[in-house]
């Protein structure tokens, strides 16, 4: 594993409070942070055991684990262009990710977990990351929307991301019509490295919310109750 790019990632969670509001307290905080990049959709197919471990693990806090998703941007449905197979690692606070390009692929009702098996072999994974896909299936698909800042020093990145959508996702005979949107809360979440911890509590005194343990795969999967 490459661990020279382990971050800290801290969030916050908020509601009640309109998503530009929210924005200004970003762009307000003394590390003087400006947007980045655009604003995109930001979708997620997570993966899990058939016993759940990964939600389990996060649930519980373990020390040590990982989660498995395919990310992309863009539309939601249909041909899904340059989709990344992401690795999510963590160890304690630090966490660090590997990706890997996967071929493209359509999103629609005949989505199934056999036809993403064979988008993974087509795509030229590792042996060892095929064995672990073989033990895993689809269990969720989120989406939201994104916008990207970083601070003045260029240290510290966030990221706010709002109107968050819920599916359940089944091994085969998909309908996507079982779905929850949760609109009225927004997340914030400060990306640093291992190395610039020290404006940690600096960033977190000049926003006025609770700092929180959040995954969006375990609110899904309780919304679903699965």
């Amino acid at each position: 594993m490459n661990f020279k790019n382990q971050r800290y990632e801290r969030k916050f969670v908020i509601s009640e409070m309109d998503v530009k509001e929210v924005e200004n307290f970003i762009k307000h905080n003394p590390l003087i942070f400006s947007e980045i990049f655009y604003e995109r959709n930001v979708n997620n197919i997570y993966f899990d055991s058939h016993d759940f471990k990964n939600y389990h693990e996060n649930l519980q806090g373990n020390s040590q684990r990982f989660k498995i998703r395919i990310r992309w941007y863009g539309e939601m449905f249909g041909l899904i262009k340059k989709p990344i197979l992401e690795l999510k690692i963590k160890n304690n606070e630090l966490g660090w990710k590997k990706s890997f390009l996967l071929k493209e692929f359509v999103l629609d009702k005949s989505f199934s977990l056999d036809f993403l098996h064979e988008v993974f072999l087509k795509s030229e994974l590792p042996n060892w990351l095929i064995e672990e896909l073989k033990i895993s299936f689809p269990s969720l698909l989120n989406a939201y929307k994104r916008k990207y800042f970083v601070s003045a020093n260029k240290k510290y990145r966030a990221t706010l991301d709002w109107d968050l959508i819920f599916l359940k996702i089944k091994k085969s005979g998909n309908r996507f019509n079982e779905k929850v949107f949760d609109d009225g809360v927004s997340v914030i979440e400060i990306k640093y490295s291992s190395k610039d911890c020290e404006g940690e509590s600096f960033i977190g005194q000049y926003f006025p919310f609770r700092l929180i343990a959040h995954s969006k795969y375990i609110k899904g999967i309780d919304i679903f109750d699965l």
